[in-house]
């Protein structure tokens, strides 16, 4: 039985490892963000079953499978009410509420020996499951970011941004007038913030909207360059692994 865990706490990751272990299976594999598990399946054949933490460093796990078909069995691992335990169940989705009992974990993995089954948990279920987590309405996405310039406060409009970029341990946003602020947030702040139908991380220092891209350029090594109007400061650069999904995103 091939089994991964995607926790983005390492600790817990490797407390759930060893346990598992104890019932004498191995875990192949430890992801511990939505962009390291999004390129880990990308590259590698899909595991039997996969112990899914909700709430990761970088977004919610549900983004993984909005990007790749899942092909293995899920049980969820998670701190969330009884509530939404119940709906999971009726979903026919295993679960184990943190902290993990060893009891409850060897009948988690018992059930799914004895269901002989490795089918794909429909994108219907994690829509269902997703609403329990973000609400029935749709989600607000950042309008305005608010830059300290000296003493005062100056707010940009989404619509004035090129894109954002993180470099020297600072992320900054840079405007299409071609004037880069510092921001008090990260990029995976950022990225949770904005709509991913207009923008987009192409790699692990930048983020682009798509009415700010000029022009795409085939690049090394089966990577894109992305030319937008005025950042000049450094190359754009699709990380290859991203290639195939910024395709479908750019339409």
């Amino acid at each position: 039985m091939n089994i991964i865990i995607i926790e983005d706490e390492k600790p817990a990751a490797r407390l759930l490892q060893r346990k598992i272990e104890k019932l004498g299976l191995e875990v192949d594999q430890m992801l511990h963000s939505v962009e390291e598990a999004i390129a880990w399946f990308q590259e590698n054949k899909h595991p039997d079953l996969i112990f899914l933490d909700i709430q990761l460093s970088d977004g919610l796990s549900f983004e993984i499978f909005e990007k790749i078909e899942v092909k293995s069995a899920i049980i969820f691992t998670t701190a969330f009410d009884e509530y939404a335990l119940r709906a999971f169940k009726l979903n026919s989705i295993d679960y184990l509420l943190k902290p993990i009992d060893e009891e409850e974990l060897e009948k988690a993995i018992n059930k799914f020996k004895n269901q002989q089954q490795k089918s794909s948990v429909s994108s219907l279920d994690f829509d269902m499951i997703k609403k329990m987590f973000l609400g029935n309405e749709a989600k607000e996405y950042k309008k305005r970011f608010s830059v300290k310039i000296g003493q005062q406060l100056k707010v940009i409009g989404i619509d004035e941004v090129e894109c954002f970029y993180s470099e020297n341990k600072g992320t900054y946003l840079h405007t299409l007038e071609n004037r880069n602020y510092l921001l008090d947030c990260n990029l995976e702040q950022i990225e949770a913030e904005l709509d991913p139908k207009d923008f987009y991380r192409v790699s692990r220092k930048f983020i682009v909207p798509l009415k700010a891209i000029k022009e795409i350029q085939m690049y090394s090594n089966s990577r894109l360059k992305v030319i937008l109007p005025s950042y000049k400061d450094d190359e754009v650069i699709v990380s290859r692994e991203k290639v195939s999904d910024f395709k479908s995103w750019i339409g």
